[in-house]
């Protein structure tokens, strides 16, 4: 039906990319509705024809398109494979005039996305140069929406490596730019965003009041995407003010969005938060914690995912050190640190290597 009103509209029905950009619209309102089982399935059937055309263009965004919902479902692994043969097949030559077809350039796009899987994967340092890469080359292309599209994930990772400074000026860019061009998707990503950076920095109350005005401006684009994430952050910044009925209930509805939509990507980190949660309760509640943190582990294991794995023990081991298990503590944490080989500077690994020296014997 799709096809038939692009043709009614004026597209060439002999348009070899005219199938894949019906599809490719398609996965787009899968993803932002995050429809995961769906979205998957499109990226399957997208690939599946691209495979059978074997024309670089469809395998191009085939390979983006299932790296991302892999890594939406938790998959870094295989989705970290799949962005690497996207951006292999790149020629910007060739290729950057599909931003106009696509929304946004397609190597852009992909930098961040793989910059996502490899932070997850325990490369930060390879993370941020892939997300500093996007940025550039988003300015370099001149392209709103790329740049918006870069803007709004880049800031994600300098938040995740502790780069509080660069996240924040990121963020008021990506705010003042989609004013200007009246994006109101960008301009409810980057409140969202801005609410993250304020509860990251403490400053709860404010945190509370950006987060909920972000998750209503968001949900009215009809997007859900990443609403987990973003439960946890609210839940943790109402923990830090006593609201706890109102904490609980963000908490409790974030790994039911995830359980229903498979959006699993930051299931550990939610079951991390719920455990950081316990143990701020008027009366601590360290054995619900713990039944947190070790879902955390578990998930992050099996997901490969060593930079959620090091967040997890992290929580864990302060636990088990204020329970006086200091051995325990740092059996726990010391192989996990010891397993990466970069990323040093950033925030979670200073930590960990400051609590480690304090575990010592």
């Amino acid at each position: 039906m799709l096809i038939e009103q692009a043709e009614a509209l004026g597209e060439s029905p002999e348009d070899p990319l005219l199938l894949f950009t019906v599809l490719y619209g398609s996965w787009v309102a899968s993803f932002i509705s995050f429809r995961g089982d769906v979205m998957r399935e499109l990226a399957s059937h997208f690939l599946a024809l691209a495979e059978i055309r074997s024309e670089t263009v469809p395998l191009m965004v085939g390979h983006r398109l299932m790296g991302m919902s892999l890594l939406a479902a938790g998959n870094f692994v295989q989705a970290r494979a799949h962005l690497d043969w996207a951006i292999a097949l790149y020629d910007p030559a060739v290729h950057r005039a599909l931003a106009a077809r696509f929304g946004q350039d397609v190597r852009v796009v992909i930098l961040p996305w793989r910059s996502w899987a490899l932070w997850s994967l325990g490369h930060p340092e390879a993370a941020l140069a892939d997300a500093d890469q996007a940025l550039k080359e988003a300015r370099e292309i001149g392209h709103a929406a790329t740049l918006m599209f870069a803007l709004f994930h880049v800031s994600f990772i300098h938040m995740y490596c502790g780069d509080h400074a660069t996240a924040n000026e990121l963020i008021e860019e990506l705010v003042a730019l989609a004013d200007e061009k009246r994006a109101s998707f960008w301009i409810a990503g980057g409140v969202l965003r801005r609410g993250w950076l304020l509860a990251l920095l403490g400053k709860h109350s404010d945190a509370i009041q950006t987060i909920s005005s972000g998750m209503a401006a968001w949900r009215s684009t009809g997007a859900t995407v990443w609403m987990p994430l973003f439960l946890s952050f609210l839940a943790n910044s109402y923990a830090k003010v006593g609201k706890f009925d109102d904490s609980w209930s963000c908490i409790d509805e974030a790994p039911a969005s995830v359980k229903e939509n498979k959006e699993t990507w930051c299931e550990a980190e939610i079951n991390r938060t719920a455990g950081e949660i316990a143990l701020l309760l008027p009366k601590s509640d360290p054995v619900k914690a713990g039944i947190f943190f070790d879902r955390a582990l578990v998930v992050a294991r099996k997901q490969q995912a060593k930079s959620w794995e090091l967040r997890s023990a992290m929580s864990m081991a302060r636990l088990w050190r204020d329970q006086g298990k200091r051995q325990e503590a740092r059996d726990l944490l010391a192989p996990v640190y010891g397993w990466f080989s970069e990323g040093f500077n950033t925030l979670d690994l200073k930590q960990a290597n400051a609590m480690l020296d304090e575990l010592a014997p």
